[in-house]
């Protein structure tokens, strides 16, 4: 803020601006991110191509889906610049990022192999270490759960092989990661020991989005481990944070562990509260439409959020002998599972529904392992030849197994 005061140097004063950005996404003050406009007073191209990257990393962070999608097109959509080169990696990341937020996983995945193209073309191991971490975050949504370790492994063996040149977030960044990873697969005590690093790192550095996931983390660890008492005060304290920066989604998983802890101590009431005020918030993320070439996007919500919220409403209602609440449920699951395309193309079975082994093909299409290795496709071209695929459009996508189509659904579990 300083310089900026006596700084009327034009380029002068972009660099710096972009520096505020960053110490203000580095707090989570995202609001404040949108306030600067970096390129107003410069009309190169250059200038107006990273400016437009940090619009799409702001909105990213609150949340924003939509916007840092169109943001990231516009980006795309500038002439050849000296940045692109440098620049484009990002915002391929970050457009990855809002997919995954809204559930579009496919897109989501070739967005992300798309940065990775870009850090391996140019050397650049902080990118690859940051696709690395939402690659992760990607398989632990899809529960490859072995893949979601691997990546921010990854990401930590890149961070260890730079040395102490390197910025602490990335290793805070890739201890996260793995800590989520470990949860999931039953190791809680790797999973606190990375935890505890990220966290210190966070705490350290002021870094108050990294401290909202790390306590959520903390408080999924300690459920998962039956110490509702410790968990519940941890959901609270990442709950405060995560609505300060303005993250919903993370709101909607903070809420989603509290209704798992009450369904815990059978306060079912409690549980059905909590999972209404997640579902409006999940509704709210993606809601808005607008009349306008990417109309498509604006119309998308979290749907995987939904799919959980759903699958728990379901366990509620059935404990509660509510079947006409019960059967609405599970019908909104299903529906959910079509329209987020979380089934397998080759045997039919539901993605996500629990810790499977899964391969991306070329067209960036998700299957489980097994069914692929027994039917290798040559490439995505080859598609169709694949039993199961018979019916399959633009990369041999099918529209819905035959079961989430016609046959009457029963239950859910995801």
């Amino acid at each position: 803020m300083k310089v900026l005061e006596k700084s009327s140097d034009l380029v002068g004063r972009f660099r710096v601006l972009g520096c505020l950005v960053t110490a203000h996404s580095e707090m989570g003050r995202y609001k404040e991110m949108l306030k600067i406009d970096t390129a107003r007073e410069l009309e190169d191209t250059n200038f107006l191509l990273e400016s437009y990257l940090n619009l799409a990393r702001s909105n990213e962070k609150l949340c924003e889906f939509h916007k840092t999608i169109s943001y990231c097109k516009t980006c795309l959509g500038l002439p050849g610049t000296r940045a692109a080169a440098q620049l484009g990696g990002q915002v391929s990341l970050s457009m990855g990022n809002a997919f995954l937020g809204l559930s579009l996983f496919q897109k989501a995945l070739e967005s992300f192999e798309k940065a990775l193209r870009y850090a391996h073309n140019n050397d650049d191991a902080m990118l690859e270490c940051r696709v690395c971490c939402s690659l992760g975050s990607f398989y632990a949504q899809v529960k490859d759960y072995e893949k979601a370790l691997f990546f921010p492994c990854k990401a930590a063996e890149l961070v260890s092989d730079y040395g102490k040149g390197w910025s602490l977030k990335y290793r805070a960044m890739s201890q996260y990661h793995m800590a989520v990873a470990y949860r999931l697969l039953g190791h809680l005590g790797s999973a606190m020991e990375c935890c505890e690093e990220s966290m210190k790192i966070a705490l350290q550095h002021g870094d108050r989005p990294l401290q909202a996931l790390c306590l959520l983390c903390f408080a999924d660890i300690h459920r998962s481990r039956g110490d509702l008492q410790t968990a519940f005060p941890r959901y609270d304290s990442a709950m405060s944070i995560m609505t300060e920066i303005g993250n919903r989604l993370g709101q909607v998983q903070v809420l989603l562990g509290v209704a798992k802890c009450w369904v815990a101590r059978k306060a079912l009431d409690k549980a059905l509260g909590a999972i209404e005020r997640a579902q409006d918030l999940a509704e709210e993320v993606g809601n808005k439409v607008r009349p306008d070439s990417i109309c498509w996007v604006w119309s998308q919500e979290p749907k995987l959020a939904q799919l959980k919220l759903h699958c728990l409403s379901e366990s509620i209602y059935r404990s509660k002998g509510l079947q006409r609440e019960l059967r609405a449920h599970v019908v909104r699951f299903h529906e959910c599972v079509e329209e987020t395309e979380l089934y397998c193309g080759l045997c039919g079975e539901s993605i996500g529904e629990k810790n499977s082994r899964l391969q991306a093909l070329p067209c960036s299409h998700i299957f489980h392992l097994s069914p692929v290795e027994k039917n290798p496709p040559a490439n995505a071209g080859d598609m169709d030849s694949i039993p199961g695929l018979e019916d399959s459009t633009s990369c041999g996508a099918t529209k819905g197994p035959p079961a989430y189509r016609t046959a009457e659904p029963t239950s859910c579990n995801y």
